[in-house]
């Protein structure tokens, strides 16, 4: 093809120096075409302008013929200029030449333009993927459409781009029209019958980013997101970064910003212990603080597979070679304390904990042994062997618990708080925050599994509620307050505002691409044995005292005696040894008045039971 419009651009230009009319003679002619030819060719060559397959033509593609093209005509001129033409009875003068350049040049441009642009139209005419439509006009959203477009058989069927910026309003993206979401998005789903959407949009705000995607979910459009790397900017495209999104993304939070300069003066060349280290929060913790080059990482937990995943993938994946993985029971203190004469570590960050509610309320005697004996083993030996720092990760189901799960993490809080007002050596830091997204034994992977079982989804109530975080948010808020404790506090975390459990439920069924109650059903199963309506972060009399981070706060509690709590913990754990459930339940109650059981039978401890008269011990 670059040798026929080669030669049809020579013809041309001949005509167009000799007005029209007669050549010279045909000897002449053939030399002039064969010289030409073989200057083109060897640029040709060279540049290998023909390797290009020219359906993905880009700008590279196009540079080479040009430079081709140009470099042929420099040949071409210097033949002109020396001599040489006239020597050899070449017809190339300066205006032949000007005119076979640009005639070359614009046909053999021009031709793969088009077959690219017919290519494109054709295939996107036969394209009988689902319509889409793409939010974001800018880089990203144009590398994804042009891969999209380049796939001869797609998922995907582009039909709209939509923008918030109004200077790319009503023009076009690679032959796709760019429009306003809110006043125009209606119409085009409406008109293309719309079932998907991809999220292209580098640096959308969390604010923005759940109202678009609401929009979509309203018009019952399955929601996709691009990967916002920079390495897919640079053309590095594979179709696997078009993912589904996540329903944690539709938290509207901005991103937590944490002093990292303080965490890492105080974390880098330290020891730190992580217990229920497999677990989410435990796994997350040691994920983000191998960033801050501690000395050595201790891993510790009870669960052999998860913490040979957890030891991989720190070493594989975060090139973190610094790590200690230990198989123990927090309740098995002889190995416990061998753990810590052997390491010593400075900082403790305590996870491990047994946390489902229905679980623990049929088993309250694990519950005291792991929740209130492990965290006590622990915090016993930080302070034994000198640890700076130990930081618990408690819950908001410990503020007026109406379960055995909530009341034994409590009882756990009140240990360190009053060991912390005994010893001057550890300080002891409790952090609080609700339940985390995604975490193994949560909401969202058993709805996963039921929405690809089809249905039905199960809801205890349709009126029960849950503050919700991501697991890297309760993490890195877990860091920034156990940096910033002095000890004895009780930080609780800025969830947000709580969420319908029923309302992430419909969210979940949208964004897999179904509609809630007719594609996939919910039914309500009745509350489960100790499990609350609506969750608390503080109880009715505590206080919150701000801190110089705008996500945490400080609750203010009352001290406790700690020979008085080490005496009651004492028989609670005696108690859990050889005693019934309703006998240790009865001490728990005793150690945390407020502990009122609820659709439970511990309820009948319970005298007098008033629940709206909650006190705080």
């Amino acid at each position: 093809m670059d040798i026929f419009f080669t030669i049809c651009a020579f013809i041309v230009a001949a005509l167009i120096c000799y007005n029209f009319k007669s050549f010279p003679d045909k000897s002449v002619v053939l030399r002039s075409v064969l010289f030409v030819l073989v200057v083109r060719l060897v640029f040709f060559r060279i540049l290998r302008t023909y390797a290009s397959i020219i359906r993905y033509l880009d700008e590279k593609d196009l540079l080479r013929v040009v430079g081709a093209v140009s470099l042929g005509s420099v040949i071409l001129i210097a033949t002109n200029m020396s001599g040489l033409a006239e020597k050899n009875e070449f017809f190339l003068s300066k205006t032949f030449i000007l005119a076979e350049y640009l005639l070359t040049l614009f046909s053999l441009v021009g031709y793969r333009i088009i077959v690219r642009f017919l290519h494109r139209f054709i295939t996107r005419q036969n394209n009988h993927g689902i319509p889409t439509v793409i939010f974001g006009a800018g880089e990203l959203g144009n590398i994804t459409l042009r891969m999209l477009s380049k796939k001869e058989k797609s998922d995907f069927s582009i039909v709209a781009c939509f923008d918030d910026n109004p200077k790319l309003l009503r023009k076009s993206l690679d032959g796709i029209s760019v429009y306003e979401p809110e006043s125009e998005f209606e119409k085009i789903v409406t008109k293309y019958d719309v079932k998907r959407a991809i999220f292209c949009i580098k640096n959308l705000s969390p604010k923005r980013k759940k109202e678009l995607m609401t929009l979509c979910l309203n018009h019952h459009i399955q929601i996709m997101q691009m990967s916002s790397s920079d390495e897919w900017l640079n053309s590095d495209f594979r179709f696997g970064q078009i993912r589904e999104v996540k329903v944690e993304e539709l938290l509207s939070r901005p991103p937590i910003q944490l002093d990292k300069t303080n965490i890492e003066t105080q974390i880098a060349d330290q020891i730190i212990l992580i217990t229920g280290a497999a677990g989410s929060i435990g796994s997350e913790i040691a994920r983000q603080i191998t960033s801050f080059n501690p000395a050595l990482l201790i891993c510790l937990d009870q669960a052999e597979s998860p913490l040979v995943e957890l030891d991989l993938e720190l070493k594989e994946l975060f090139k973190c070679f610094n790590i200690k993985p230990i198989v123990a029971n927090v309740t098995d203190l002889i190995k416990l304390e061998a753990v810590f004469k052997e390491y010593q570590p400075s900082i403790v960050f305590h996870a491990a904990a047994y946390k489902h509610v229905p679980m623990m309320e049929d088993n309250p005697r694990e519950a005291v042994n792991v929740n209130v004996g492990g965290t006590s083993n622990i915090a016993n030996l930080a302070v034994k062997y000198g640890a700076k720092k130990f930081v618990m990760i408690s819950t908001d189901k410990a503020v007026n618990p109406t379960n055995v799960m909530g009341a034994s993490k409590r009882i756990a809080e009140i240990y360190c708080q009053s060991l912390f007002y005994k010893t001057d050596v550890t300080q002891f830091i409790t952090t609080r925050f609700g339940n985390v997204l995604g975490s193994n034994g949560s909401v969202i992977p058993r709805f996963k599994k039921q929405i690809e079982a089809g249905g039905p989804i199960t809801v205890t109530d349709p009126e029960i509620t849950r503050y919700f975080m991501t697991i890297p948010e309760a993490c890195q808020l877990v860091l920034e307050a156990g940096i910033m404790g002095n000890g004895g506090e009780i930080f609780v975390f800025d969830m947000g505002e709580p969420v319908k459990i029923l309302d992430l439920a419909e969210r979940m069924i949208q964004l897999a691409g179904f509609v809630p109650y007719i594609d996939i059903d919910i039914k309500f199963s009745g509350l489960r044995p100790g499990e609350k309506l609506y969750e608390e972060l503080l109880a009715t009399k505590e206080l919150i005292v701000e801190t110089h981070h705008e996500r945490i706060m400080k609750a203010k509690v009352r001290e406790y005696d700690f020979d008085e709590v080490k005496s009651n913990i004492n028989t609670l754990l005696d108690t859990a040894k050889a005693g019934s459930d309703m006998a240790i339940v009865t001490i728990m109650k005793q150690i945390v008045p407020e502990f009122l059981s609820d659709n439970s039978v511990f309820e009948i401890l319970d005298k007098p039971k008033n629940k709206s008269e909650k006190i705080k011990l």
